[in-house]
C-alpha cells in the first residue's frame, strides 16, 4: 500500500511539474523579436457612452486586426498598428424587427458613416513604460477622415514563448482610453448622448512565422 501511495504521489508531482512548465509565463524581455499578429478569437474592442446620464450604453466591434513590431530589448521602440471595420458594430439592440440599429449606426452619415470611411485606424507613435507591466501608448487615431492623437493606458498581462494551444510565442495586453467623439466630427445628440467615449481593448498577439 505504501508503494502505491508513493507511486501516486510521484505521478502527481510529475503531472504538476508538466502543467507548470506548459503554462509558464515568460518575461517580456525574453520574447522573440519581430512581428506579432492579433488573434481575433481572443480579442475585443468594446466602447461605452453615457445615455442622458442615466446609463452607459455599451457596444463593440467584431471585425478588426492589429499587428505589433515587437522589440524585447527596448519595448518603448515597439510599434503597433490597428484597423477596425465600422460595419462590424454590434449593440444587441432588442427590437431588430423595427430597425436594424447596428446598420443605421454603421452607415449613417451622422454616426460611423462606413460607406464613406471604411475603416477606423490607429498607428502608435511612442510607447512610454510607466512600470514593469504598464505603459502609456501614444498614437494617431484616424476616424471619419480626421486624424488626431490619442493616449492608451496599456497593461502587459503576460507572455508565453510557447502558448500551449498554438505552440507559438504569444503576447497578451489590455488597453483603455477615453476620446471625445466630437473632436472627430461625430456631434449628433451631444452632449445628451455622451461626448466622452470609453474604449476597452483586449488582445493576444501571436508571433508571425518568418
Amino acid at each position: 500500500m505504501n508503494y502505491l501511495k508513493i507511486a501516486l504521489f510521484t505521478f502527481a508531482l510529475s503531472v504538476a511539474g508538466c502543467i507548470s512548465w506548459v503554462f509558464a509565463k515568460s518575461p517580456f524581455s525574453d520574447m522573440p523579436e519581430g512581428n506579432y499578429t492579433l488573434d481575433l478569437s481572443h480579442a475585443s474592442v468594446v466602447w461605452r457612452v453615457s445615455h442622458f446620464g442615466l446609463s452607459n450604453y455599451v457596444g463593440r466591434f467584431t471585425d478588426f486586426e492589429a499587428t505589433i513590431d515587437y522589440s524585447p530589448s527596448d519595448i518603448s521602440k515597439s510599434k503597433i498598428s490597428a484597423s477596425i471595420n465600422p460595419m462590424s458594430i454590434q449593440t444587441a439592440y432588442p427590437n431588430p424587427e423595427k430597425e436594424d440599429f447596428d446598420n443605421t449606426l454603421a452607415t449613417s452619415e451622422s454616426w460611423f458613416n462606413a460607406k464613406q470611411f471604411a475603416s477606423i485606424n490607429f498607428v502608435s507613435t511612442s510607447v512610454e513604460m510607466t512600470g514593469d507591466t504598464t505603459a502609456k501608448m501614444l498614437g494617431n487615431l484616424t476616424f471619419l477622415g480626421v486624424t488626431k492623437p490619442v493616449t492608451l493606458d496599456v497593461k502587459f498581462n503576460g507572455a508565453m514563448q510557447r502558448q500551449p494551444l498554438t505552440g507559438k510565442a504569444t503576447l497578451g495586453f489590455s488597453a483603455t482610453t477615453i476620446i471625445k467623439r466630437t473632436d472627430w466630427g461625430m456631434t449628433i445628440y451631444a452632449p445628451n448622448i455622451g461626448d466622452e467615449v470609453s474604449v476597452m481593448i483586449e488582445g493576444e498577439f501571436t508571433k508571425t512565422d518568418e
